[in-house]
Order: structure tokens, then sequence, then C-alpha cells
């Protein structure tokens, strides 16, 4: 007589979400049923030795690394909240590591060699200042949630911002790429320590990141050159305009009065009043 399922799952000490993948190599059924599985027979219990459905650290550690354990561990969850530990999530952590590597590789023997200093950073290009401004917004986010928070998860996932952002500059200065890279894997070594040390020294720097120092944040890359004002029009916002963060009064009427965008409201009127709180918004009332 054919075994159910459920009696199949108590022989083998299985819930169906633990351990999904090996659950359905013994039934050989395919993956792409494990949501309707998971709906129909409910969630899946706490991992527990009594259970037979702990996951062996080892294990992962032998087909992923510890680096990928250690990332997925701490990227997971906040420290306080308990969570379902999952294969697709440890490959997860393992496709951010090896897309990691591919970028620093990839960019390797065009730093090796640059050296930068603050003084290199002015008079940048657009792309260039996004890629700073976003990492040092980094560097100050990791230091805020690693040190305050306790929030390693959210420390992890601006790392991946960053990363992001790296994988798509479209600049060419080798010094933004240098200083990005670098301060990349000095935040990177915090929690994957291996494979931050190995990158450490395909770009050229010796000895081992534990004996860096922890990135500096620049605040003035985190400056706003620009800044986008609304423009009130008889008390509605009749739309926005971007101008200099050190844009006057003046400088955003004359901008206003000659713009196409707001001509229907202001054309052939008297302006009865202008008020400007900087940085904020524009108001202009006419009749």
């Amino acid at each position: 007589m054919a075994k159910s399922l459920k009696e199949f799952l108590e022989e083998n000490f299985l819930t169906v979400n633990d351990n999904a993948k090996l659950l359905f190599e013994k039934l050989n059924l395919p993956l792409e049923i494990l949501e309707e599985l998971e709906e129909k027979y409910g969630k899946s219990d706490k991992m527990s030795k009594s259970k037979h459905n702990i996951v062996d650290p080892d294990e992962m550690i032998q087909k992923y690394g510890a680096d990928t354990v250690r990332l997925y561990v701490l990227f997971a969850a906040p420290p306080e909240v308990n969570f379902r530990w999952t294969t697709t999530g440890v490959e997860g952590a393992n496709r951010f590591l090896n897309r990691v590597w591919n970028l620093v590789i990839n960019y390797a023997d065009e730093i090796k060699d640059v050296s930068y200093s603050k003084e290199d950073f002015k008079n940048l290009s657009e792309d260039d200042k996004k890629l700073r401004k976003k990492l040092h917004q980094t560097i100050k986010k990791v230091q805020t949630d690693i040190t305050k928070n306790y929030q390693f998860n959210t420390a992890i996932s601006s790392i991946m911002e960053l990363v992001n952002e790296l994988r798509n500059y479209k600049g060419n200065n080798k010094k933004v790429l240098k200083e990005a890279i670098e301060n990349l894997i000095l935040l990177l070594s915090l929690f994957t320590p291996f494979i931050a040390d190995t990158i450490w020294r395909e770009i050229g720097k010796e000895g081992y990141t534990i004996n860096q120092p922890f990135p500096e944040v620049d605040e003035d890359a985190l400056k706003e050159d620009t800044v986008e004002i609304p423009i009130q029009i008889n008390g509605k916002v009749r739309g926005k305009i971007k101008v200099s963060v050190d844009a006057t009064e003046e400088d955003i009427k004359n901008l206003v009065l000659s713009s196409e965008q707001f001509k229907k409201w202001i054309e052939g009127k008297e302006i009865k009043h202008i008020k400007y709180v900087k940085n904020r918004i524009f108001t202009i009332a006419v009749a």
C-alpha cells in the first residue's frame, strides 16, 4: 500500500519547507510545485534536533564556503528575529559574492597601481560624483548599522546597493574606481573576511583587511550640488525646477518667469507676492 505524503514526512523526520529540496529529490518531484505544496501542507516547523530537520553547517561550508554561509546568516534577518533557512537564500549569497569577485577582477589590472588623494576628487563628472556619493553613503550607513543598531542585514543590503552602483558606473575615472573598490572590500571584510583578503591583494594591496582602519566618510561627497524646488503659484504646486543649492530668490524668479512650463499661469498678470524658502519651496502670487 502506497504511503501518504504525511506518512512519508513523519517517517523521514521531514517537513515540507525545511527540507523541500531533499524531499523533492526523494520523491522525484519537480521544484516548480514547491509553492503549491507549502500552501497545501502548511508552514514549516522550527529547526530542532528532535525533529531531525537541522541544517549541518559543515556541509554548507564545504559546498559554498564559510564566507557565503556567514553572509547569508547575517543578511537573512536582524539578530533578534528567527528566520527560515533556505538553500535558495544561501545560493543567492553565493551569487552575490561571485558578482563582487568578477567586478573586482575585471578592474584589478586597471587600478592596481593607481593612487589618489582627496584633492583628486574636485571637478568630477556627474557619474563620478554619483558613485562617490553612493560610496560614502554606504560607509556611513554600515558604520551606523553595525555600531549603533546592530542591524547587520541592512548593512549588507547597503553594500549590495553599492555593488550595483559600481556595476552600472559609466565613467572611466581610475582614481574614483580605486577608492570605491578599495572601500567596498574593506566594508565587505566585516562579513566575508576570506574573500575580502583575497581580492584585497588582487588590487595591489598587501597584508590583511583586518589590519586596515575602517573607511572614513567624506562629508563633501555627500553634499548636494543641486536641489529640486516645488513652484507654487496662487496656492497650488504647478511643477518643479532643479537649481543650484546656492541659487538666490532672484535666480529662481528669473527661471520661473522665463519658463514655458509656468507661462500660462503667470503671463499677462501682475505679481503680487514672492517668497522663497531656501532649498524648500518657491511661492508666487499673481492677479
